[in-house]
């Protein structure tokens, strides 16, 4: 594992508002797509045996600075620095991305003003088309190696750099904590059918877009209802089905935590993209067995309710890891 993903394992991100103590705060992506056939065998590859050559990666041209740049913009007020991501590589190449692992957040003064940018991998998600506008006027779909000559500032250098030095190709494995639930003292029915509280409802339907950044087609639950009421937002948009796994709430953990680790771990093996909700208690020592398995460092910050890691795996390992909280990023 390269030095820069380990580095990101440690990373949550905690982006609240347009701005933070005056820092002006931005999200991007390196948005790459699989290449034509050119019939040029360059050897510069990434980290997980994909060529370069194999890829294309856009930059954009910025009339106003006259720079070419990866693609990326501000938050806009309240926006979850996730969903900013996407919307602005939308808006600036022309074409939906999913997200894949963090790259290494970039610090500088542009206008005098402390700025911010959050990058992530961004594979190209179905057709799309670019119009000229003010703020871009021309994209470049480039090899790596063309990017890196063309681009203006080393700062983007570095996380293009980043982006090659790790998996291109990673898959989302969610954990997440259900939204906000009934209290248990008030509850005197039985606890698995203990609902969400409005607060919970509201968390579930935020949730939905912001899980989509990652499009996880797998949707695995606790069999408890504020586990499996929490994922159904998101569900329902894709057209997905929610699956119930006893062995993932908190009395069927307890109950058999070795046959519960061995179906995490199976879920870490088969790199299918996925979202498990699941409870606090369970969470920690199932983020433990996941990075344990593959030689990182768990994340220690425990989840708000509805608040979610990412563990982005490739090849049977977790590559990096960041943490989102839908009201507070």
């Amino acid at each position: 594992m390269a030095a820069g993903a380990a580095r990101e394992v440690a990373a949550l991100a905690a982006v609240s508002a347009l701005t933070r103590d005056g820092v002006v705060l931005a999200a991007g992506a390196v948005a790459w797509r699989p290449a034509g056939d050119d019939g040029d065998p360059r050897p510069q590859t990434s980290s997980d045996g994909v060529a370069a050559a194999e890829l294309e990666v856009a930059l954009v041209h910025r009339p106003k600075y006259d720079d070419w740049t990866l693609p990326k913009g501000k938050l806009d007020d309240g926006e979850h620095v996730l969903a900013a991501a996407v919307r602005e590589v939308r808006e600036e190449i022309g074409h939906d991305i999913v997200l894949g692992r963090p790259l290494p957040l970039q610090r500088y003064t542009a206008k005098d003003r402390p700025k911010e940018v959050r990058y992530w991998a961004g594979a190209v998600d179905g057709r799309g088309s670019f119009a000229p506008n003010d703020e871009v006027d021309e994209v470049a779909w480039l090899r790596p190696d063309q990017a890196q000559d063309r681009l203006t500032h080393r700062r983007d250098v570095d996380v293009l750099a980043a982006f090659l030095a790790d998996p291109v190709r990673t898959a989302p494995l969610i954990l997440l904590r259900h939204g906000s639930a009934h209290p248990r003292k008030d509850w005197e029915a039985d606890d698995a059918l203990r609902p969400l509280a409005p607060a919970g409802l509201a968390q579930a339907e935020a949730l939905a877009p912001l899980l989509a950044c990652f499009r996880p087609t797998r949707v695995l639950s606790s069999d408890t209802r504020r586990c499996l009421d929490t994922l159904r937002p998101y569900a329902e948009r894709e057209r997905l089905a929610v699956v119930a796994e006893p062995l993932m709430s908190e009395t069927g953990y307890h109950a058999q935590p070795g046959a519960a680790q061995a179906r995490t771990l199976a879920l870490l093996a088969d790199g299918e993209p996925t979202v498990l909700c699941t409870h606090r208690p369970v969470l920690p020592v199932i983020a433990e067995v996941l990075c344990r398995q593959s030689g990182v460092p768990a994340p220690e910050v425990n989840l708000a309710p509805a608040a979610f890691w990412v563990l982005h795996v490739a090849g049977g390992r977790v590559r990096a890891v960041e943490g989102h909280d839908p009201e507070l990023d």
